[in-house]
Formats: C-alpha cells, structure tokens, sequence
C-alpha cells in the first residue's frame, strides 16, 4: 500500500482508492458489491478531500454501519453523511434487501488510534452492555449467516419466524425477547432500534444485526452457544 492510499477489503479481494479521483462502491460502481436490486447503483464513496479520507453515503434511502477496526466506535451513517477515516481500519456494514454485506476499509497513514466519540454526531461509544443468556441467543440467531461466513462479505438475516424456529422458541417468545434488546441498545443510544409502524419490526431486526456485527457484540466463535438450541 503506498503512503496515504487507501485499500479496500471486500471478499478477500483488495481495492486501491487514490487521492486523484473518488472510488465508488455499489451495484453499478468501481467496487461492485451485487447484482442486488435493492442495492444502490452507487452507495458509498472514498474520497480525498482537505488533507482527510472521507466515507460518504451518496445513497437515497440506505443507512450504513462504520466501525473502528476494534469495534469500540460505532456510527450509524445516513443518506448524505459522511465521516473522516481517521482509523487504520474501518469497518462497514450495510443491509440492502435480505442480504447484509461487511467490507473494511485500511488506511495507511491513520490520522488517530483512537478518539472521543463526542467528536462526531451520530457516533456510539461502544462497550459496557450486559447481555442476558437469552439475548446472546436471540443475537447469534439473527446474525448466525453473516457469522458462519465470516469473510464472504455478505449474509441474508432470517426472519423472526425463522431464527425463533432456530432456537426452539415460539415465535411471541421471540418477539418479546428482541424488544427487550432493542429497548436496551436504544437505551445506550444506538439508533435505528425504533422505528416507525409498518416497516418497524424488518428495520430493527436489520439494524440489530448491523451493529451487533460492527461493534463485535457476538463474534464466530460464539456460535457454539447455538449447539443444541432448537434441538
């Protein structure tokens, strides 16, 4: 990687970015993440701009996830925002449809180790969330495709019928559990837990798994806790 380039992993492939010219990555980009038709032709965009790398969200309609390589910060990014990458490692986590997909962007020459989070809007320190039994399970069925593939860059989140049917729950069971997750991550200020009629139940389930993937709530090796659930 040479001085002040930016690198780009996703899918065990590696993408160089330069400061001559914004690299894309979408549907229809310079990285093509899917053929998804729920994903953006053009969703994010690196770029060089003011002695800073920028991560812009240059999609309509969908939110992305952006962690430290550490998962100790966690932003929610929106259409039209945009965030320096100040880390040697950043995380990226989005949903389009069905499918969620995690790429990880390498700087070489991070401007920071570490920051205070209060720096940036929309940023969540993460760390210091208690989880009962019970919600690690719920969490590790959600997220389960994304983590048994750790490295493909991309899963399909369950239904709540489905991961409930995973765990041996019934599904009212289930439902009960994931509000009592969601109310405590929106109680320590992780956004998009609560969410409008209609929509409200798909977009928490994508927006849990998002952060817990981001911010390491669960991992791959936690997946043995599954053993025997629903069995």
């Amino acid at each position: 990687m040479s001085t002040g380039d930016v690198q780009i992993e996703f899918c065990g492939e590696w993408y160089g970015v330069t400061r001559e010219a914004p690299f894309t990555i979408g549907r229809d980009a310079d990285l093509v993440v899917d053929d998804n038709p729920f994903l953006h032709r053009r969703l994010l965009q690196v770029s060089w701009f003011d002695g800073f790398w920028l991560l812009s969200n240059i999609g309509s309609r969908l939110a992305v996830t952006v962690t430290d390589g550490a998962g100790r910060l966690q932003s929610w990014l929106a259409p039209g925002g945009r965030l320096p990458l100040v880390f040697g490692r950043t995380t990226v986590v989005f949903t389009a449809g069905p499918t969620t997909y995690e790429l990880a962007v390498h700087t070489s020459e991070p401007a920071f180790a570490y920051t205070d989070p209060s720096s940036y809007e929309g940023v969540t320190t993460v760390g210091a969330l208690s989880l009962t039994e019970s919600q690690r399970l719920l969490i590790l069925a959600l997220a389960e495709p994304m983590l048994l593939f750790e490295g493909s860059g991309r899963g399909e989140i369950p239904t709540n019928a489905k991961a409930a049917e995973r765990l041996g729950w019934a599904l009212t069971r289930f439902n009960r559990k994931l509000d009592n997750v969601c109310d405590k991550l929106d109680r320590i200020g992780v956004q998009g837990m609560r969410g409008g009629v209609g929509s409200y139940a798909t977009n928490r389930r994508i927006r849990l798994v998002e952060y817990a993937i981001a911010a390491r709530l669960v991992t791959r090796s936690d997946l043995a806790l599954l053993e025997g659930e629903g069995q």
